[in-house]
């Protein structure tokens, strides 16, 4: 059973017990995971005794959370009580566990949910594959000998290989949509702020969002409307009151107004990615197109924002010990520590005057169509692809179609394109702030045709 609401309704009907679905996740986690590795850590004997206090309180008719007693896991930057807080890096293995949940970690909990274990990332966050130094590459459930994306790899693997059916992954400049669309799962990278980063290992403060992993579009739901809430623990964290997504999600499209991104997000892509969005657009009856003006300039002042925030949180290691990070990881962080204060100042202009033109086009548009990478699943350890008949890096360009949507804190939902033989692809819908609601119903629509589907 890897449906979170399903197992919750089991759970809370008294059908199945918690004890026995936190059993076979963790056996699934001992048969398969070896060769993936997607945990860094699992937490067997917590999740058993959380899940045995739930099948006490069923079993007493006491009211239960909308996530009780489904497996989850989170990438290993969010705390967990108890557990060192790695972010994908050595140097943090030394640090004193954390001594509380991250709020997020919290939140899924007191709505039932248990906590089976910490999921392996790039190092920092900072990367786009999960081919990390120190704890290794998670490998691509379709194919073990392509990655899995990043820099939320495990966080994506783990639901596509049913491991567990909810994980919570991060994402600046596309961390959560790049492994949801490589690895052929549903990933929602919610506005800025809306939900709360406390407890979270930062990146680059300014760009850094949370969300949710699942393998359905209810679940994707139900976890978010779970995640709400203000926070005083995170400063940047909306006032805003949540607006739950499960009870909109079966509205229907009538009467949105869609739009596929042409321009930039037509160039530089696979035909197989292209294909994959006019897919979902002519299941949408949707034949009209938008330019995002100056998206390229986004993206690069996105790499100029990110390099500089990073390397300013690791600096004092930097000088230190460069021995102990990752050598690609490092190299981008003293890059980025060099890279003048005029730079990222008008980097900054730049996303302001950007953020407004593209609010312009939502006084037309409600949601946008566009790629999520321009190609499926790299091999591990592959350097470079062609597209376009240039030959480019392949690691920073899986971000060509991400980085520009969140450089300004859009909301976006990474939907999955199961292709018959072959690798899936992913294709992104877009919204303007807060309007997560919309991306979830167009998605909602979408897997009740069987166009998007893990």
């Amino acid at each position: 059973m890897n449906d979170a609401v399903a197992i919750a309704t089991a759970v809370k009907r008294g059908q199945i017990g918690a004890v026995e679905v936190v059993k076979s996740a963790l056996a699934k986690i001992v048969e398969r995971d070896g060769e993936l590795n997607c945990f860094t850590a699992v937490m067997a004997d917590t999740a058993l005794t959380d899940a045995e206090r739930i099948d006490r309180e069923v079993a007493l008719g006491h009211q239960m959370g909308s996530l009780a007693g489904v497996p989850f896991a989170v990438k290993n930057l969010f705390d967990i009580a108890g557990v060192t807080t790695l972010a994908g890096a050595k140097i943090n293995a030394e640090n004193f566990p954390a001594t509380q949940d991250a709020t997020a970690v919290f939140k899924l909990k007191q709505a039932g949910a248990v906590l089976v274990g910490a999921l392996n990332m790039d190092e920092y966050a900072y990367g786009f594959v999960t081919e990390n130094a120190h704890y290794g590459a998670t490998r691509n459930p379709h194919d073990r000998t392509r990655v899995a994306g990043g820099s939320s790899g495990g966080s994506a693997a783990a639901i596509a290989s049913g491991l567990v059916p909810l994980t919570l992954g991060s994402d600046t400049n596309g961390s959560i949509r790049v492994p949801a669309a490589l690895c052929g799962v549903f990933g929602l990278k919610p506005t800025y702020g809306r939900l709360s980063r406390a407890g979270v290992a930062l990146f680059s403060s300014s760009l850094d969002h949370i969300g949710p992993f699942a393998r359905s579009v209810r679940d994707i739901a139900t976890a978010f409307d779970v995640l709400q809430g203000e926070d005083e623990r995170d400063p940047v964290c909306t006032k805003r009151p949540p607006e739950l997504c499960f009870p909109q999600i079966l509205r229907g499209i009538e009467g949105l107004r869609i739009a596929i991104a042409g321009e930039y997000f037509a160039k530089g892509a696979s035909p197989e990615a292209l294909e994959a969005v006019q897919r979902v657009a002519d299941a949408l009856g949707v034949t009209n197109y938008i330019t995002i003006p100056e998206a390229h300039r986004a993206r690069s002042a996105a790499f100029v924002i990110t390099a500089c925030e990073g390397a300013n949180l690791h600096l004092e290691k930097l000088r230190s010990r460069p021995q102990d990070f990752d050598p690609a990881t490092r190299d981008r962080f003293l890059a980025g520590a060099l890279i003048p204060s005029s730079w990222y100042i008008q980097a900054q202009r730049f996303r302001r005057w950007y953020r407004d033109k593209v609010q312009e086009i939502f006084q037309k548009v409600d949601v946008i169509l566009a790629p999520t990478t321009p190609i499926s699943a790299p091999l591990i350890g592959q350097q470079t692809m062609i597209l376009d008949g240039e030959e480019i890096l392949v690691r920073p360009h899986l971000g060509l179609f991400t980085q520009p949507l969140s450089f300004i804190g859009l909301p976006v939902l990474s939907v999955p394109i199961q292709r018959p033989n072959t690798l899936p692809l992913g294709v992104q819908l877009i919204a303007a702030p807060y309007n997560e609601a919309l991306i979830l119903r167009v998605a909602a629509v979408l897997e009740a045709m069987g166009v998007v589907s893990v």
